[in-house]
């Protein structure tokens, strides 16, 4: 059932924090000149006046202090005013970026130790969902998250981040383990949304969900959830009940995607920046709206820019919070579960409604189509009356 590996840094599979997924690096964990092709297009500009700085720090016996200190200025400037002001829509761009740290990152760059866990014990191993025992120091406790994959092959086997029910059965078996044994739970969530096709409805994907939902709100040990990149629907809730909800700075947490909201809404997925905005799906609408209770800040650019910075914050705010929950009395530990959960949606000033968007063209709104068929019922009562 268990396989015992330490943390797996030298794994080839997955980079060190800092590492492109082709394994080149620069210092600071900063992506090369070549990563314009991996870039946002919001961030074309930093990029290019990167790539003077790198060019210039190139030249050799050349006294280039005077050039390159304005140039780095002004890329701070730059990034500073342009990730203090993302549109929602640019936030989910950098939550999905393809060098932001992932689950495997943090677990080579927090833990001291990692023994992974394997299987549901009814059906079979979902790579998507990755579960195991992890040490920080003389902190042990049971760490849950979704895995993306980096390249492709890793990406199909992990299903693009979308677990199926065993997955969700597996991550179960394994917190009630933990909750057995007393050690506290960390879940690390960064899925699109749990897998939709036949194959898992047809072995209860909903109810998996629906049952890990439950459980969570019971356990007795320390329970903390962190979104790092992608925060979709059930997908995300299947392993987001605690006592602290927490959420990286430039990652989302939302209902749906915005291109299934748009899909839904106006038969157009273009018009996802639109649903975007309406979702509130950011780190500060959802501060406001206390559905989380801690923002964790990202370096300047975003994490996908420094990740080795991020695993460091991450391991801070990890042992902080561990500390804090375990500290608790487990009864009013529990209590103070209960009633956040209690209190969602309560006493809240209504947030400003976005602009509403016009139906597709042939769709009447609904109360409109009533009407219509009210009155044409009223007039043809009318005729069989005379």
């Amino acid at each position: 059932m268990a396989a015992s590996t330490p943390s797996n840094a030298g794994s080839p599979n997955a980079g060190p924090p800092g590492s492109s997924p082709s394994g080149g690096r620069t210092p600071g964990g900063r992506s090369s000149g070549s990563g314009l092709t991996a870039s946002l297009a919001f961030e074309r500009p930093i990029l290019e006046l990167e790539r003077k700085i790198e060019e210039l720090r190139d030249i050799e016996d050349v006294s280039l202090g005077g050039e390159l200190k304005p140039l780095e200025r002004k890329r701070d400037r730059l990034l500073a005013e342009i990730f203090s002001n993302l549109t929602p829509w640019q936030t989910v761009e950098v939550a999905r970026h393809p060098r932001r740290p992932q689950f495997s990152d943090y677990i080579d760059g927090i833990c001291d130790e990692y023994m992974e866990l394997h299987g549901d014990r009814l059906f079979g191993e979902d790579k998507a969902m990755g579960t195991g025992f992890a040490r920080i120091g003389d902190r042990r406790f049971l760490v849950i998250g979704h895995r993306k994959g980096r390249d492709t092959r890793e990406k199909l086997a992990c299903n693009f981040g979308c677990a199926h029910p065993e997955g969700y059965r597996k991550a179960l078996a394994k917190m009630k383990l933990a909750d057995r044994f007393g050690l506290p739970i960390v879940t690390l969530i960064n899925t699109p949304g749990a897998y939709p096709g036949v194959g898992a409805e047809e072995r209860g994907q909903a109810w998996a969900i629906a049952e890990n939902i439950l459980e969570m709100c019971r356990l007795k040990v320390p329970t903390i959830c962190i979104v790092i990149g992608e925060g979709g629907s059930g997908g995300a809730l299947g392993i987001g009940v605690g006592d602290r909800v927490m959420m990286l700075e430039h990652s989302y947490y939302s209902v749906i995607s915005p291109e299934g909201c748009a899909s839904i809404l106006w038969h157009d997925g273009g018009r996802r920046e639109e649903a975007a905005e309406a979702l509130r799906l950011t780190s500060k609408d959802l501060t406001k709206l206390k559905v989380v209770d801690e923002v964790i800040p990202e370096p300047l650019g975003g994490a996908h820019r420094s990740p080795a910075a991020m695993v460091e914050t991450m391991k801070d705010v990890l042992v902080r919070t561990l500390d804090e929950l375990c500290a608790m009395d487990p009864e009013e530990r529990l209590a103070a579960r209960y009633a956040r959960l209690r209190d969602l949606g309560n006493g809240l000033e209504p947030l400003p409604e976005p602009q509403r968007a016009e139906l597709p063209k042939g769709d009447a709104a609904p109360a409109a189509k009533g009407k219509a068929k009210a009155s044409g019922k009223t007039k043809a009562k009318g005729k069989i009356s005379k």
